[in-house]
């Protein structure tokens, strides 16, 4: 049966690369362990290229499709029956290495880490994350070939990958530092980010024998402290936007907002109190703040006419009584001085 393998195999004379595997980037071919013979011709289809190492030596390179014509030093049917006693192997060996031509697309990358850097528009740390994806081809297969390839079967694209998201992520996180853009921006921004980032990594392609074509930043997200802040701005930004609206300034929404607090506590009787306190002091302020011009004539005038109406300051007083917020020497005063007034 030795022998019979031995012919079967020199009597094979295309050598052709039928591509299975999406993953793969480069492929030797061994369906005839590394004996080639005088005849056999070599196909190069379309996307592909080969090197041709001759004795552990790359010789050539071909990336032009097509069928090529192989010469080397054994004959068929010959050199099988000499090496009988030697298990069918010649002493002359070939190997032919393929590789893709084609543009290797969507890549993913993205930051191991938060970057780190000020916000220059508010001022605080911000961290950030970013990820995409790239897009490469070969440029110097034989480069490629000799410093990572070497005496492996296949070197893979998820091989090449990991090399190099090794190689991008410290530059990319370099720019995007750099760049500081406010949060606000980054997102409007990305496309910029990606051109500029694009021309600072096609350097650490080019030295491994390839090319970056295009990279992209699909999203970007921050750390929970980062989030923490950014929502807080947004609420005072908001606030502020309300305050504008009715009429206020800043401070005195942030004072009917303790307020508000204060009548949301149920804290027993000095909760009851403050509430009291509170709902009055919020009317107050109100009307004060916002202006008979954001309130209708005639509704001002009832709630002018409310906050001098004896009947509910005495009920108001009678509240703050039964609270146990007054005594009943300073709930007689102050009816007393009410009445008088009525």
């Amino acid at each position: 049966m030795g022998l019979i393998d031995g012919l079967k195999r020199q009597l094979r004379s295309v050598i052709e690369w039928q591509e299975t595997d999406p993953d793969q980037l480069f492929y030797k071919w061994s369906d005839n362990g590394d004996e080639i013979k005088n005849a056999s011709q070599l196909i190069i289809g379309p996307g592909q290229g080969c090197i041709f190492v001759y004795e552990g030596v790359p010789k050539a390179m071909m990336v032009k499709s097509g069928i090529v014509n192989l010469e080397t030093d054994n004959v068929p049917f010959w050199t099988t029956i000499k090496k009988v006693m030697n298990f069918f192997e010649s002493e002359h060996k070939v190997g032919i290495y393929y590789f893709k031509t084609t543009r290797v697309l969507d890549q993913k990358w993205g930051t191991n880490s938060v970057v780190k850097y000020e916000d220059p528009k508010y001022h605080f740390p911000v961290g950030l994350r970013a990820f995409g994806n790239y897009s490469f081809r070969i440029r110097k297969p034989g480069h490629f070939f000799v410093n990572f390839v070497g005496s492996n079967s296949e070197f893979t694209v998820t091989q090449f990958r990991e090399v190099m998201n090794a190689r991008l992520i410290q530059p990319l996180t370099d720019h995007l530092a750099q760049s500081q853009f406010t949060y606000v921006d980054i997102d409007a921004n990305r496309d910029e980010l990606a051109d500029s980032l694009l021309g600072k990594l096609k350097p650490s392609f080019t030295k491994l024998g390839f090319m970056l074509t295009d990279l992209r930043i699909e999203g970007t997200n921050f750390d929970e402290e980062t989030m923490d802040r950014i929502n807080r701005i947004a609420d005072i930004t908001a606030e502020h936007h309300a305050a504008s609206a009715a009429g206020m300034d800043y401070a005195s929404l942030q004072k009917l907002e303790a307020m508000r607090e204060a009548a949301r506590n149920e804290g027993g009787g000095a909760g009851v109190g403050m509430g009291i306190g509170a709902g009055m002091g919020f009317g107050q302020m109100m009307a004060n703040e916002m202006g008979d011009s954001l309130v209708p004539k005639q509704h001002g005038a009832e709630v002018a006419s409310s906050a001098e109406d004896p009947v509910a300051k005495l009920a108001q007083l009678k509240q703050m009584l039964d609270a146990d917020l007054i005594t009943q020497d300073d709930y007689d005063q102050k009816k007393n001085e009410i009445m008088s007034r009525f």
